[in-house]
Order: structure tokens, then sequence, then C-alpha cells
């Protein structure tokens, strides 16, 4: 029987970047899931604070060079490869100067998030995408770990799930005590919109809270899981509103079964009404 393909996108994952509480996940998740006989890739943003000589990061040129279009401007996509030699596993790198090139993660120096915050995360989850379909893997599950990821169930559900490639794929969403403070560009919805979305979807993300965002993405995934221990009551919340295959916490002895079962379930499993 061929092995289920999980594809691991994150917005931090250890050792590239400081551990927290998603970027140990990000880097755990797939080496157990992969042990457990399941195939998978995995993806992050090239932020500007990765030491690319450390880590022995290089550019993958047959994968490179295509331009992503981000309201109404071109950005080319680069994309680099690293090896985590422990997990036997690589990760690759969505890169582009304009959006990840400073040496600053979500954040600047003074602690102020970025205005672009919405433009990256749509740049990278698109970058993921189109990265996927050049080196010809069809995964069956996306899994997305930290807010930046967010978006890719939109993406999947109104946009690419219409491509071949992607027809059959699932996403599942995994909510950490994760969020930004300040509103993301008041004009997300119209850069939505440039980008093919319906206006159906644009305008619930005219409001561009964290709380709204958070409501609302979670519509577009097939599956939800609980990856922090104590939620956010809001998230917690939203979580236990959703009508989508759910799964909660998990301690992490007991990760690579619960959630390689998961994802099967959500694979053969219809989408719940």
């Amino acid at each position: 029987m061929e092995k289920k393909k999980i594809l691991y996108i994150s917005q931090e994952i250890a050792p590239f970047l400081p551990k927290t509480e998603i970027a140990s996940t990000a880097r755990k998740l797939p080496q157990v899931i992969q042990e457990a006989g399941k195939e998978i890739r995995v993806f992050m943003p090239r932020f500007g604070v990765i030491n690319e000589r450390r880590h022995q990061l290089h550019e993958v040129i047959r994968l490179s060079g295509l331009n992503i279009c981000i309201d109404d401007h071109d950005h080319p996509l680069i994309i680099k490869v690293a090896s985590v030699s422990a997990a036997r596993m690589q990760v690759y790198f969505i890169d582009n100067d304009e959006y990840f090139r400073r040496k600053f993660i979500m954040k600047d120096a003074e602690e102020k998030e970025f205005t672009d915050n919405d433009e990256r995360s749509m740049f990278f989850c698109r970058g993921v995408l189109e990265t996927v379909k050049k080196l010809g893997w069809r995964p069956d599950v996306i899994h997305c770990h930290g807010y930046m990821t967010g978006v890719m169930g939109m993406y999947i559900k109104e946009m690419y799930g219409k491509d071949p490639h992607f027809k059959e794929t699932k996403v599942v969403y995994s909510l950490y005590n994760d969020s930004y403070k300040k509103n993301w560009d008041e004009r997300f919805a119209e850069k939505l919109k440039f980008d093919g979305f319906e206006d159906s979807v644009c305008e619930q993300f005219k409001d561009t809270s964290f709380a709204n965002f958070s409501k609302n993405i979670l519509q577009f995934f097939d599956g939800v899981n609980i990856s922090s221990e104590e939620l956010d009551p809001e998230l917690k919340e939203a979580f236990d509103g959703l009508t989508s295959h759910k799964l909660g916490y998990v301690e992490e002895e007991h990760l690579g079964k619960e959630l390689s079962d998961f994802y099967d379930k959500v694979i053969q499993e219809p989408e719940l009404a």
C-alpha cells in the first residue's frame, strides 16, 4: 500500500529558530510521523535571522525562479533546503528578499509587528503550494502550524483545490497560544480579492483582528487539533464550535500515534456537514 503523504508547514522550526512551543512541535512531529510509516515534506519561511552557513542551507535552483503576484506586485520565489540529520529529514525554506531578508521574524527591533505580515503569510503559503507542484509530490494532508499558515486552508478549499494536484488534499490546523496583537493591514480583504478569492470569502476578513481571523480561517480546515495544553479561552470556544474533525491536546509521548490516526480519519472520512 502506498504511504500517505503529509506536508508540514510551520512559521517556526527548531533548530533553525529558537525553541518555542510551535518550533519544537514542528520539529518533532514530522519525525515521529515519518517513523510511523508516512512520507513527509517540511516547509518554513527563510527568515533573515536564520544562519545559512551554520545550518548549511543551499538554494534549489530547479525549484526557484517563479514569481508570485501579491497585491498586484510580482515577488520572486527562492527555494532553499537544509537537513536535520538527527531526524533524517529535509526542510525546505520559502525565501524572498522583500519579505524574509530582514533580520527579524514577525516583529522589528522595537517589538512592533510588521505591517506586511498578511502578505508574507500569503506569499509563504502560495510558495509552498507552487513548490510542491514543481516537486511532483501530492500531499494527502497539509498540516499547518502557526497563524502565518492560517490562510492555507482557504487556498486549498477556494483556489488550489480545483487543481488536480491538490484535488484530494485535506488540510489540518494546529491551535497554539500564538497570536498577533496589531490588526493586519486593513486592505487584507482587497488583497485576497486580487488573489482570486470570491467576495463571500473576502467579506469575512474585513475585520483583520486576530480573533476574527482565527474564527474564520478555522472553517476552511478539514481537521483542527489543540497543540497548547492550556489554550486561550477564545480559541478554545472557536474550536468547540467546529463541526470538522477535532483532536484535543495530546501528550508528547502519544503524539505520533494520535496524529497519525487523526490524519487517517481526516483522509478517509468525508467532510462533516
